[in-house]
């Protein structure tokens, strides 16, 4: 029998088990997923050599467990963080499958005017997102609570000139994800228009308090749950390989 499994910190909210099980069950397999809860990224050896087949890595492991790895994928190592783990005759191949779900997300909604964007979070989600965005042309800046470089701001920062010239702005926190739904981002979102394209990668809820206010201010809005799908037939894809 195969496994496979979910590395990360709350797993409460996470749809990868379930969909990847009933994936095994429509393709009549004999496989296991498990979820992996840990508090910190040094919890994960004894499973990384434990007889998996592969792994799917979520927040906020997704740049810390690389010196863990064997291996990175070109991708991975253009964007500096792991969503997919693939044990390959026992060496251990980091590669990341969110670069190609959210440019399959993205693609069907991103416009000629699309021209910047502004991306909420520095984590490693927010990485994919952003080579996304400037491999269709885009320039990118982030919101951080403690920036670091010269493209970063922080959220008091965000003002109305910003919002305006940003049109594709893109949640990559967890702010609002469930159990803690109410939960909503410090963002002036009077400013946004119709002609914003306003993304929030969290999936469950599938209405974000970040989405619902943006959807009322006239934008289009996205939420991260054909990312997901997308990411995890990727990762699939790569592990049956």
């Amino acid at each position: 029998m195969k496994k496979f499994g979910l590395i990360g910190q709350s797993l409460t909210h996470s749809f990868s088990k379930s969909y990847f099980e009933d994936k095994f069950r429509k393709l009549d397999l004999d496989f296991e997923y498990e979820n992996i809860e840990i508090d910190k990224i040094e919890k994960v050896k004894p499973f990384l050599r434990d007889g998996f087949t592969g792994f799917n890595v979520t927040s906020p492991y997704k740049t810390e467990v690389i010196p863990f790895l064997d291996e990175l994928s070109e991708t991975a190592s253009q964007v500096n963080a792991v969503n997919t783990v693939i044990v390959k005759e026992g060496r251990l191949i980091g590669d990341n499958t969110d670069v190609y779900g959210f440019k399959q997300m993205i693609k069907p909604y991103f416009k000629s005017h699309h021209e910047r964007a502004m991306i909420l979070g520095t984590g490693g989600a927010s990485k994919a997102v952003a080579k996304v965005l400037e491999d269709l042309g885009a320039n990118v800046l982030f919101i951080s609570r403690n920036p670091k470089t010269p493209n970063e701001f922080c959220y008091e920062e965000v003002n109305e000139l910003m919002v305006k010239f940003n049109s594709v702005i893109v949640n990559t926190t967890p702010v609002g994800m469930y159990p803690n739904s109410e939960e909503i981002l410090d963002f002036p979102y009077e400013y946004l228009t119709a002609q914003h394209l306003v993304i929030d990668l969290i999936y469950n809820p599938k209405e974000t308090q970040f989405l619902k206010i943006a959807k009322e201010n006239d934008a289009v809005v996205l939420n991260g749950l054909t990312m997901l799908h997308q990411q995890a037939e990727r990762s699939w894809e790569l592990w049956k390989a």
